[in-house]
């Protein structure tokens, strides 16, 4: 054997080392012949790829610490004792040694791909191509390409500098049959794929909808309603969170569970459900946000870890289509609530955002949100509290998304789009509207509506001042330059003055001082008016509330104009004064509950009483055109009473109230109504006598707390 560099033996009984990256074999060598290709493919992979110096044999026990840098792979006697045999044994030990540095080595440069956003798209869509965020590692300078037909990659892919993120744009051809086809990722250090699917594109026809006031709109905290599938409590993805004595903790409600009650929403009335966000949320304790000072989890939807995945406790997406697929059955539409804003504390992207600018800030260093949104409507702002109300970070640690990063917004985008074509959804309830740029959301509404003209969004700009709450409805250009595009608000400064009032007690005329700010909207019509949800304490924990309070408030929420929407359990009285308890588990929702409030028998008689008033107004509101679609006309306001009419071409339906503690009689002009004299009308709630119009005016007695539906006999 010639050794280049090898250590000099000045001795036959000295060590002999022998340095891998430092030989070559020669025809005496133990590595000729049958061995010698071996020997040099070692040789090639140690030296010239890895730069590893590896030791074939030494008999020094003290070889490694003279030399540090060198792998010594086993000890030998000295030369003058050595056999072929011997020789040929530490040969094979080194290569078996050898091989096994060199697969793990190997492994960590090859490209890896964790995950395809968006796993799927469907033909003929308005968005082609389609940009795929490809999450990974060891993806600098990659090479992507298509297996399969009917889907070709468009321009270069982009990489991030670390090599943890590609930016692909696919083309679905517009004849692609539906199927699988495989995006296959090559770089210098190997090739990996993973799977997209192409789809067909759903059928127009039940699909897509959106909502108006003529739907009785029904708010459901997933978790909490009612649970369909207990196998998915405690799932193996997200060990340890149930638990429904922890009021932070999941408590079982899921997909199914809605899907089980879907009679009984219809029985109540109802024609849409708007759900709480289904998105995979993390799947650990949040120890970041502590409530009452212990961890607790994402229940209820808003923290995001994954935004193209159902969260494990709720179902999955074959789940989701099942139940979009059941609802429209029964003539019920489906509202997705979405998050734009932020992600959770724990998404990947926080600690390996795809580009520089994905977040407004980083973990360690970002805006705190103040909360000052009125400066996002003031043409003079101080402009550093704008952009910590813009930009900064709810609570101080849910990542804020930087939407004016085109990236992040074609994201965004795309992510809406998906959940509407892969499910069939008609409408989208948006979180924290008001905290994302309007020129995001101008681009976001028109994304949509390209696609789904009659698809409709609910903003949730949560400030009871109309002026404030109206500067974010579409329609107009604000002096920003900007229409952003949406349809409709969450009446929150209606919110309110109902709670005062029915709950409370307060003057009623602060009601219909409300609405007569309705001018500063550019659809009031289509605005969601509610008197309970999930951020609330609800209705019936108000200082003064009771039944009587709680009938009239929904009277008026399903009779006056705008979406009427119910918040799940108010139609039984449910209680509870803050936040987590609002969020409290619908009683028979879920194994081992005393009673089942779904049900007659299980309901007390309170709740029953409320539950078929409920429901008779509900169904009235769906029977009678004027109250769906009708312009609201007022005629009679005072401290306590206030009566108002909806009147179509067609008709007119007068609704009167009286929220004083005694019985009033009122008389009032209804000729506004177009009702002439001798008409009579009928009250369709049974609170008052029939009534006829004299002298173009009606006399109406009513009890106290108590409402009336007149409808021409």
């Amino acid at each position: 054997m010639n050794a280049i560099q090898s250590v000099k033996r000045t001795k036959e009984s000295s060590p002999a080392i022998h340095r891998w990256d430092h030989f070559r074999t020669s025809p005496l060598s133990p590595c000729s012949g049958r061995l010698n290709w071996l020997s040099h493919f070692i040789q090639t992979v140690l030296s010239a790829r890895l730069g590893i110096s590896v030791v074939r044999f030494t008999d020094s026990q003290f070889f490694s610490s003279s030399y540090p840098s060198t792998q010594v792979l086993g000890y030998c006697q000295s030369s003058a004792s050595r056999t072929p045999i011997i020789v040929l044994r530490h040969l094979a030990c080194a290569i078996i040694m050898s091989l096994a540095c060199v697969a793990p080595a190997l492994s960590q440069t090859a490209p890896e791909i964790f995950k395809v956003d968006p796993p799927s798209w469907w033909t003929r869509s308005s968005v082609n191509p389609v940009r795929l965020l490809i999450r990974g590692k060891n993806l600098e300078a990659a090479r992507v390409r298509v297996s399969g037909t009917g889907l070709r990659i468009v321009g270069a892919p982009k990489t991030n500098d670390r090599g943890t993120y590609l930016f692909v744009d696919v083309a679905i051809a517009p004849q692609a049959g539906p199927g699988q086809r495989q995006i296959q990722i090559t770089t210098a250090s190997g090739t990996t794929q993973s799977a997209f699917e192409i789809l067909s594109p759903l059928t127009r026809a039940g699909n897509f909808q959106g909502f108006s006031p003529a739907d009785v709109m029904y708010l459901i905290m997933v978790d909490r309603f009612s649970d369909g599938d207990p196998s998915n409590n405690d799932p193996a993805q997200s060990r340890g969170l149930y638990d429904r004595e922890n009021k932070y903790y999941y408590h079982g409600g899921d997909l199914q569970g809605v899907i089980d009650r879907l009679g009984y929403l219809k029985e109540l009335g109802v024609t849409a459900i708007w759900l709480t966000p289904w998105y995979d949320n993390y799947d650990r304790l949040n120890e970041i946000e502590l409530k009452e000072g212990k961890p607790c989890t994402g229940f209820h939807g808003y923290n995001p870890q994954d935004f193209y995945a159902v969260e494990e406790h709720f179902g999955d997406l074959a789940k989701l289509r099942e139940l979009v697929n059941a609802a429209h059955r029964l003539g019920i539409k489906v509202i997705q609530d979405d998050v734009a804003n932020h992600t959770g504390p724990y998404h990947p992207w926080v600690d390996d955002p795809p580009t520089p600018t994905w977040f407004n800030g980083t973990r360690e260093r970002h805006l705190n949100n103040v909360f000052q949104t009125w400066e996002l409507h003031d043409p003079r702002p101080v402009e550093i509290l704008k952009r910590e109300t813009m930009e900064g970070w709810f609570l101080d640690f849910l990542p804020d998304l930087n939407q004016h990063d085109p990236e992040v917004a074609r994201y965004l985008i795309q992510n809406t789009l998906w959940w509407v074509g892969v499910t069939g959804l008609d409408g989208i309830r948006m979180d924290t509207w008001q905290y994302v740029p309007n020129s995001f959301w101008r681009e976001w509404n028109a994304a949509l509506k390209r696609d789904y003209p009659s698809f409709r969004v609910v903003g949730e700009v949560k400030d009871g001042d109309v002026v404030h709450t109206s500067f974010f409805q579409g329609g107009v250009t604000r002096f920003d330059g900007v229409d952003s595009g949406l349809d409709s608000l969450l009446d929150f400064p209606l919110f309110y003055p109902i709670r005062h009032a029915f709950a409370e007690g307060k003057k009623l005329d602060d009601v219909p001082k409300t609405l007569a700010k309705d001018y500063l909207y550019t659809k009031p019509n289509i605005l969601v008016t509610l008197l309970g949800g999930h951020d609330d304490g609800r209705f019936m924990s108000e200082k003064g509330a009771t039944i009587d309070g709680l009938k009239l408030a929904n009277t008026f929420v399903l009779t006056t104009r705008g979406v009427p929407q119910l918040y799940y359990g108010d139609e039984i009285a449910m209680t509870g004064p803050d936040e987590a308890t609002a969020r409290k588990d619908f009683p028979g929702g879920f194994p081992g509950d005393r009673r089942n409030a779904f049900s007659r028998e299980g309901r007390s008689r309170d709740e029953q009483e409320l539950f078929e008033y409920i429901r008779r107004v509900a169904h009235l509101h769906n029977e009678l055109e004027p109250l769906k679609r009708g312009a609201l006309v007022n005629l009679h306001v005072s401290d306590q009473q206030y009566a108002y009419a909806r009147t179509t071409k067609d008709g007119a339906v007068v609704v009167a109230m009286n929220n004083d503690t005694k019985p009033i009689m009122i008389a009032f002009e209804v000729s506004p109504a177009g009702l002439a004299n001798g008409m009579r009308l009928v009250d369709r709630l049974g609170a008052s006598r029939d009534v006829q119009v004299e002298n173009g005016k009606l006399n109406v007695a009513l009890p106290s707390r108590s409402a009336a539906i007149f409808v021409q006999k």
